[in-house]
């Protein structure tokens, strides 16, 4: 239970500090306020009961009606908060999800955390769009509405144990085997006892719902990102007639959903077979409770409806966690799903290896001693001394599968196991891999990326797409062509000429190539090349690749190799 806590005050705490926290809290203050009006509008009702009930008993009809006129000024009343609080209450939850969401984005897309928390060995965070999405929504409206609920029945608790002790005054009297007992009050501990024996049943019945209502999360949202996957791959898809296979990777997750449904499903049965019954008779108990007195003339008929509706505030009120144990459930689960999140994007980049050094430093970029492995320890390449220069250019030539992208990735400061020491001199830096990210957008959007639009004049960047070879594009199809709407799907060339164009346009210090142009034949490679010297002088191109571009001035080629040496050719 500590635990618990600990993870909603590390949420709610995100809340309360984010920008303009301090005037949600009193927000949070005036919600609380017209919740509690509630409070005062049941015990105002416990006394219209009475009084209304005893105007009936003496058949007084002008007091009954001056009663009905009082109940329905109540109500208007009570309606009026009841408005108001749900529509401040609203207002919050989208300001906490707010800051939930935003504090989220920002922990997972600082200092690559999103790419440390995907490419982390033994990974348990699953599904992080999900978790921002889903989660933060889930927590908000939980943990305030369980929290509101929880002050109005605590302060309404109080409120109507006081009126249920002076309306209670008098005792149970039993007998059993010739001994007589009284019991004073008995009603108060009456409540007592029926609530905490019924909250032990709710409790016994339904543990299992937090661990099942986690994975049920877990499991619908991977059955989503399957559809979302191969959405995006519907061209490969159709190509290799791959439709029956996904299709049956699609029923295996619906089944998972299924199967986890059906346990969920038993359990809510199993805690429903105490709970529903609890809540249809939670209102007529107290009715039960008090007939003793009634039957001894303690109490009159105004009195006993009185008597059995404070006795039924109070049950109702003690009942918070039978009558939200599922929504409570839920809550736990999604809480500790969000709170793992947060703190492993917290920490996603902290376990770095002490062995491979990355710095910024000097004038030129460096690789001494530098050997890369995979998570499992094997060695990759290695390369015990490299200097490069402002605006040369460099291929780092190897063959497949021994480690050129890991070292581009390494070189970005992403990849963490091997030893050595990497110094990037200072200034942009720009990294372009075989295949581009195309955000969402139109043409000019995707080639801006990833600075906004306003940063270039869309002069600059037109002539920059046309000087790629893909001004048919703006000419048949306009600044229209958007992710939704098929600027994905260029051909793979197409996709390598619009990365250059970003190039051209951002105009990097340091530019790495990872087979940036593999898509493209000799005589375009060769053409993009001399486009890229021709108009960034000052640059440094480090071409990485299996294949060496042909006629490209001024190449320097170093092979890659296991060995801790590289080769000039």
């Amino acid at each position: 239970m500590l635990h618990v806590l600990e993870q909603f005050g590390r949420l709610l705490a995100i809340c309360a500090r984010a920008p303009g926290g301090r005037s949600q809290l009193l927000l949070l203050a005036v919600v609380i306020a017209l919740e509690l009006g509630a409070v005062y509008t049941g015990v105002r009702l416990v006394q219209w009961t009475g009084e209304f009930y005893s105007a009936i008993q003496k058949v007084d009809g002008p007091e009954i009606g001056r009663q009905i006129g009082i109940f329905a000024l109540i109500i208007a009343v009570n309606s009026v908060r009841g408005l108001a609080a749900n529509y401040l209450r609203k207002m919050l939850e989208i300001l906490w999800r707010k800051s939930l969401t935003d504090h989220a984005i920002d922990l997972w897309t600082a200092h690559k955390a999103h790419w440390h928390m995907a490419n982390a060995v033994n990974s348990r965070i699953d599904n992080p769009d999900q978790r921002i999405a889903d989660d933060c929504r889930i927590f908000v409206t939980r943990i305030l509405g369980e929290a509101l609920d929880l002050i109005g029945r605590v302060v309404g608790l109080f409120s109507y144990l006081a009126l249920l002790w002076g309306l209670s005054n008098f005792p149970l009297s039993l007998g059993f085997i010739g001994i007589d007992v009284d019991i004073p009050r008995y009603m108060i501990w009456a409540a007592f006892i029926y609530v905490a024996l019924s909250t032990g049943i709710t409790h016994l019945l339904g543990r299992p719902l937090k661990r099942l209502l986690s994975e049920q999360q877990r499991r619908e949202a991977d059955f989503r990102f399957s559809i979302a996957r191969w959405r995006t791959a519907s061209d490969e898809v159709a190509l290799a007639d791959g439709e029956e296979a996904e299709k049956l990777i699609f029923r295996n997750r619906f089944a998972a959903v299924a199967q986890n449904w059906r346990r969920l499903m038993r359990r809510e049965l199993i805690l429903g077979t105490f709970t529903f019954p609890f809540q249809h008779t939670v209102l007529r108990i107290p009715l039960f409770v008090a007939l003793p007195g009634y039957i001894a003339g303690h109490v009159a008929f105004g009195g006993l409806m009185q008597l059995a509706m404070a006795f039924s505030n109070v049950v109702t009120s003690l009942s918070w966690i039978i009558f939200s144990y599922r929504d409570l459930s839920e809550l736990v689960a999604t809480s500790s799903r969000l709170d793992h999140f947060i703190q492993a994007a917290r920490t996603a980049t902290a376990l770095r290896s002490n062995d491979l050094r990355t710095s910024r430093a000097g004038q030129s970029f460096q690789l001494v001693d530098l050997t890369l492995q995979t998570p499992a320890g094997r060695r990759l390449l290695s390369v015990s001394d490299l200097s490069i220069s402002p605006g040369e250019t460099v291929a780092l030539q190897g063959p497949s599968g021994i480690g050129k992208t890991t070292l581009t990735k390494a070189i970005a400061g992403l990849w963490q196991h091997g030893s050595g020491q990497i110094t990037k001199p200072d200034g942009s830096w720009s990294f372009v891999p075989q295949k581009a990210y195309i955000p969402e957008g139109d043409i000019i959007d995707a080639a801006a990326y990833p600075a906004p639009r306003g940063r270039f004049d869309n002069a600059a960047i037109e002539d920059a797409i046309r000087a790629v070879g893909l001004g048919h594009v703006l000419d048949s199809q306009g600044e229209k062509v958007c992710v939704n709407g098929k600027l994905d799907q260029l051909s793979g060339g197409e996709l390598q000429r619009l990365a250059i164009a970003r190039i051209l346009l951002h105009k990097p210090d340091w530019a790495v190539l990872d087979e940036a142009t593999s898509a493209l034949d000799p005589a375009s490679e060769t053409a993009i090349f001399a486009l890229l010297r021709n108009r960034l002088k000052a640059t440094a191109l480090i071409i990485i690749a299996h294949r060496l571009p042909e006629a490209v001035s001024e190449l320097r080629v170093i092979e890659l190799c296991h060995e801790p040496q590289p080769r000039s050719l």
